[in-house]
């Protein structure tokens, strides 16, 4: 009988998992949690350090009988380094992630990424510009050199052994729990330095908040959701190489355009002679430019249809080819027309269809429409086109 799952819930497998379903697992949320391809990096440790023990055959038996205090008895917890039994497990270096990065980089360990999300008009997009952004990061104290004190004056914490973390064993019933959490004594830097000897620059944290400014270059053609990175900006500390500041662009909606991949699409209205007998109207671009469309006379423009603009699209990002303008046109009828003019219509316009016609049994009765009032105002579109079990009625135009 296990005494303790803890292990076992952690790669998500049952006490019963034989070895080959121990790699499995591990492999599996190794993968999704490595720090490399932005897990968390206190949980991949944790089921990097429950497959260490569980695929040890002593170990294994050691902690179904006997729980984690038991392996601390028996000198089992293991210290292998989470890194180096991923790379053991996926071949080392041999580039398991893209970018030949492999499981492991044997260098130096790095601060966190910092992310920033730049948001930009789709103007900014189309021509391209350098934004500056204000970064507040943490850099090393100039004046101790990231040692915090006088020299000599850091010394290890004895309350956790400079492991900067602490383990409490907690039994609840028959179940025995180790607990880690941060070292109060040091608060988990590992370290100690008497208050009269820490740097009055930097209160004793070896490093201090710094305003920096970043130009950011935006190209044209850039979309939402791409990244700039710069290398080695982010915070700085003494037992780490610096990460990257990476920047994550965020398109703003545009009140005219909608952007397709490198096409632009636009809805346009146009009056009901331009839409019969041709003429032009304008669409302002997203630089300094209106773009004037002619429409040929005679060539009838029906409201809803769609027209292609060759070439006033987007810039790709690499060669700066341009996409094409998709336009939507809408024609704008007029609310009434003049009796008069009707037979000038009537000359210009193909004849009117006839009525449709129908059996001897059917009693013609004439009727006129009139505009909706009050009493239907909660007769919206939608709920006429709502779908019912009865038969719906359609008016027939005559």
């Amino acid at each position: 009988m296990v005494r303790e799952t803890k292990f076992y819930d952690l790669l998500e497998v049952p006490p019963t998992a034989s070895d080959a379903d121990l790699k499995k697992a591990y492999r599996k949320k190794a993968l999704r949690l490595h720090p490399d391809k932005g897990g968390d990096p206190e949980l991949f440790k944790e089921v990097t350090h429950a497959y260490e023990i569980l695929s040890d055959h002593d170990k294994r038996s050691v902690y179904d009988a006997r729980g984690e205090a038991g392996l601390s008895e028996s000198g089992g917890m293991g210290g292998i380094d989470p890194q180096d039994l991923f790379s053991h497990l996926f071949g080392g270096a041999g580039g398991f992630f893209p970018g030949g990065g492999g499981g492991r980089s044997h260098g130096p360990k790095k601060t966190k990424d910092l992310v920033h999300r730049v948001v930009v008009s789709l103007e900014d997009l189309y021509k391209g510009k350098t934004t500056k952004l204000a970064l507040t990061r943490n850099i090393i104290c100039v004046k101790c050199k990231g040692k915090g004190g006088k020299e000599g004056a850091v010394r290890q914490c004895t309350s956790c052994n400079g492991r900067g973390m602490k383990h409490t064993i907690r039994q609840m019933g028959p179940m025995i729990q180790q607990i880690q959490s941060p070292c109060d004594e040091c608060s988990g830097t590992g370290e100690m330095i008497n208050p009269k000897d820490r740097c009055g620059n930097c209160k004793g944290k070896k490093v201090v908040s710094d305003k920096k400014f970043l130009e950011v270059p935006i190209d044209k053609g850039m979309k939402g959701g791409q990244t700039i990175h710069f290398r080695g900006e982010s915070d700085q500390s003494p037992n780490a190489e610096p990460g990257d500041v990476i920047i994550v662009i965020e398109e703003k909606p545009h009140p005219r355009f909608q952007r397709k991949e490198n096409d632009l699409i636009i809805e346009v209205e146009i009056d009901l002679l331009t839409a019969l007998g041709g003429g032009q109207f304008t669409i302002k671009h997203l630089d300094e430019r209106a773009l004037v469309v002619g429409l040929i006379p005679g060539e009838v423009i029906k409201h809803g249809e769609i027209k292609v603009i060759r070439g006033q699209g987007m810039p790709s990002q690499r060669h700066h080819e341009l996409g094409d303008m998709i336009v939507k046109i809408n024609v704008q009828f007029p609310d009434s027309i003049d009796p008069e003019v009707v037979p000038l219509l009537e000359k210009a316009l193909p004849p009117r269809q006839p009525i449709e016609s129908y059996g001897k049994g059917v009693t013609l009765e004439e009727v006129n429409l009139d505009d909706l009032d009050m009493r239907h105002s909660n007769m919206s579109d939608d709920a006429m086109d709502e779908d019912h079990d009865e038969p719906r009625v359609q008016c027939a135009n005559q």
